[in-house]
């Protein structure tokens, strides 16, 4: 008899639940149980975890762990709150996330290449001015990560006329895209763009990447997209940037701490656009399908997804 598939959350009731019926209709030949409401015995057979923030409490009363499945892409929390022996970790791979962040990157990118910021603070002024109109080709991009989420970035950016360089910690080529990696090719790729597009996931080695050191080097009047996770760029050097001139705007979508607290300077900083973690939001139905699919494999073959690097945290 196949063991029970544990399905193990820190969400509300209500969203947990919507999670175990999407995913039992994605995989019907599987016994999928939510951790709660599993018995001792189920819990002491249960092989396969489908996670999302999971209590590392809950999945250590889970003994015969060999494979835990992230409904997210981001893990770097999972990590880092799971033992140096927990089982294999394989975070989402999800086309729809890839489509989705490409459509975000190219759409934000369009806000601050047709100058939205400034018509946004005209209206305020109430001035009626236009301003030079900025082709697509000489706009320069520069996309910072360049995994699943920043080569789709990339080439939708290609596709709409845009300039556009990548860099990534080790080599790596993408088509139409000058790409740069390590330290020299991260101050070249900031120097030269118009925007920069943070993509990265968030490791020991990206958190604080984006300092008053690396913001410096920036082109004058450039701006900066985050996309990633908060902690890769320092927000204090952020605002330093931005008031001093040097950055002409910011569109944040991730934050140190989230929700973004009221307090926060970010809020009403005239330089700064907000939004609330919604750049590319997992598709339950399409993430169901790729957790499914995985299991399906490793049912089949014992043949596990690409798993986590915990040396590289993703």
């Amino acid at each position: 008899m196949t063991p029970p598939v544990a399905l193990v959350t820190r969400l509300d009731e209500t969203a947990e639940i919507a999670w175990q019926q999407r995913l039992a209709a994605a995989m019907p030949g599987e016994t999928l149980l939510r951790f709660s409401a599993m018995s001792p015995a189920q819990r002491d057979v249960a092989d396969i975890a489908i996670v999302a923030n999971p209590d590392p409490a809950d999945l250590a009363r889970l003994p015969r762990l060999r494979l835990v499945h992230s409904l997210w892409a981001g893990v770097e929390r999972l990590m880092a709150e799971l033992p140096p022996d927990a089982p294999p970790v394989v975070r989402l791979v999800d086309p729809e996330l890839s489509r989705t962040m490409a459509e975000a990157v190219l759409a934000w990118t369009y806000y601050l290449q047709r100058d939205m910021p400034a018509y946004a603070r005209q209206q305020r002024e109430k001035q009626w001015r236009q301003r030079p109109y900025r082709p697509a080709s000489g706009y320069h991009v520069g996309v910072l990560g360049l995994g699943e989420l920043g080569a789709a970035a990339c080439r939708a950016l290609k596709q709409a006329g845009f300039p556009v360089a990548g860099w990534s910690r080790s080599a790596k080529a993408l088509d139409g895209v000058h790409c740069h990696h390590g330290e020299v090719g991260l101050t070249t790729l900031l120097a030269g763009c118009d925007a920069v597009i943070c993509l990265l996931p968030l490791t020991p080695q990206t958190r604080g990447l984006l300092n008053a050191d690396r913001l410096a080097r920036m082109k004058t009047g450039a701006a900066l997209v985050n996309f990633a996770r908060g902690p890769v760029v320092v927000a204090d050097d952020l605002l330093a940037a931005l008031d001093g001139g040097h950055l002409s705007h910011a569109v944040l979508d991730v934050f140190d701490t989230e929700p973004l607290p009221p307090q926060s300077p970010l809020w009403e900083h005239p330089a700064i656009t907000v939004l609330p973690h919604v750049s590319a939001p997992t598709s339950p139905d399409s993430a169901a399908a790729v957790v499914a699919a995985n299991i399906a494999v490793y049912r089949r073959s014992g043949l596990l997804p690409p798993v986590v690097d915990r040396d590289r945290g993703y």
